[in-house]
């Protein structure tokens, strides 16, 4: 952590920026980046939220793709239950 207010600012408009592409394009975008204080805290999170950004990316994906599916296929199963009655 540097000892002006460029650290806040940078973590501010990184975070600002990550969820500003997510509305712009409609994608789910995770935020992964680290604030830390020192090195060490720095190596400490490294590996546990490696691990956790890339499981909700796998999670963000299927997501995605049940969802098209249910874009795609929900209109006609619900057509074929209206059909039904």
């Amino acid at each position: 952590r540097g000892e002006t207010y460029h650290f806040e600012l940078v973590s501010n408009e990184s975070g600002a920026g990550i969820t500003r592409v997510g509305l712009d394009f409609n994608v789910p975008i995770a935020n992964g980046i680290l604030t830390v204080d020192t090195d060490a805290q720095a190596h400490a999170r490294t590996r546990e939220k490696g691990r956790d950004c890339a499981r909700a990316a796998v999670e963000m994906a299927n997501l995605v793709v049940a969802l098209d599916s249910l874009r795609e296929h929900g209109a006609e199963d619900a057509e074929d239950e209206e059909d039904d009655e």
